[in-house]
């Protein structure tokens, strides 16, 4: 990590927190309604659908298992960089391990208090709620090959390519200091500990490359066109590829509607959730209409909604998150607090976890390695 002057690193935490933040709200507002078709949202809630949070999971601002992913993706990510330092660098081995942390949410009733390797995340007990979670993600951390770590070549799931493979995904655009095209082989090897059909784990590492563009400070449109020139390296991108084009040419095809997000799928599958996100991020005025253009459709609302959520985050930090939003927000300390943590991690690693680290013991707590 280069040296940054200190408003660097402000900027760069406030673009940390609205990603991560900026997602859950995006997840939040799509969460009441994620299940129902455009006519029933508009029936229900008006000709304009939803304008806020509706009731989801008993209460309102409930977040759901694209939060929860998300979160454990920067757990994994942070626990890579500590292992770093002791000579151990395989960053998809370590969010495979978060990835079984988050697993086991899913079907314990609370932390396991005797596992040495939960860290301060794996106890957060409202955590431990299931959130209509992917089957696909479930499948690919359970039962006997749990343990083994999709690859490439062998990954989970070879025929899945739904959403849960790329709502994640965000967290991995946030490493700043890395090259874009570092960026998506990475968030492709963590795609595949799950699904492994091409469009789904191709799509991941488009969102991670667009968010570490406007992490950097470039534009959303750059960030799709440096994905769609990194896809086309890829074999059996063509999916992917005609999907990101397709939110390009909404954008350019008139005023932005529900029916024309509807157009691009219902969001269900990777590329769809993907191009939806970003159609709505690019014609979004500010963050809430992007957010609710991005949610008011027949389909995967929390995905596109998160999705979204994790490009505007990115792009204008979390001081332009709508605030009535923001206070509603179910888990937002814990949010809040993994965000900061990632950014101490990638700017004071060495001061935190280093050979003469005052902190050492204090972190290791909160982010145990074991090796």
């Amino acid at each position: 990590m280069p040296l940054w002057s200190r408003a660097q690193q402000q900027d760069f935490r406030s673009r940390v927190r609205g990603c991560l933040l900026g997602g859950a709200i995006g997840d939040a507002l799509g969460a009441g309604i994620e299940f129902e078709s455009l006519e029933k949202i508009r029936a229900a809630h008006g000709p304009q659908g939803v304008a806020g949070y509706v009731p989801a999971y008993g209460r309102s601002g409930a977040i759901t298992d694209d939060t929860q992913m998300s979160l454990f993706t920067v757990d994994g990510l942070i626990r890579a960089h500590i292992r770093r330092d002791s000579g151990g660098w395989h960053p998809p081995t370590d969010v495979h391990l978060a990835y079984l942390r988050w697993a086991a949410t899913q079907r314990d009733w609370g932390p396991d208090e005797r596992r040495a390797d939960l860290g301060w995340l794996g106890r957060e007990e409202w955590l431990y709620a299931q959130r209509a979670p992917g089957q696909a993600c479930l499948s690919g951390l359970s039962g006997p090959e749990a343990d083994r770590l999709g690859t490439v070549e062998a990954p989970k799931n070879p025929h899945s390519k739904g959403c849960g493979t790329v709502m994640r995904a965000a967290p991995f655009g946030l490493l700043t200091s890395w090259e874009p095209g570092l960026v998506f082989q990475l968030a492709v090897e963590c795609s595949v500990l799950t699904h492994g059909h091409p469009s789904g784990y191709l799509s991941a590492g488009a969102l991670a490359v667009i968010v570490h563009t406007v992490a950097r400070g470039g534009t959303l449109e750059e960030g799709v066109h440096l994905a769609l020139a990194l896809l086309s390296e890829r074999p059996s991108h063509e999916e992917t590829t005609a999907a990101l084009r397709g939110a390009l040419d909404a954008v350019r095809a008139g005023e932005p509607s529900a029916e024309r997000v509807e157009a691009l799928g219902e969001g269900w599958v990777a590329e769809e959730a993907l191009a939806i996100g970003v159609y709505c991020a690019l014609v979004a005025y500010d963050v809430k209409s992007g957010l609710l253009l991005a949610v008011n459709h027949s389909g995967d609302s929390d995905s596109t909604g998160a999705i979204c959520g994790n490009l505007l985050g990115a792009l204008h930090g979390d001081t332009a998150l709508p605030p009535e939003l923001l206070a509603g927000l179910e888990g937002r300390g814990t949010i809040l607090e993994i965000a900061d943590d990632f950014v101490l991690e990638l700017l004071h690693g060495p001061e935190l976890h280093g050979p003469e680290a005052a902190g050492g013991t204090a972190w290791a707590v909160r982010y145990p390695v074991v090796h």
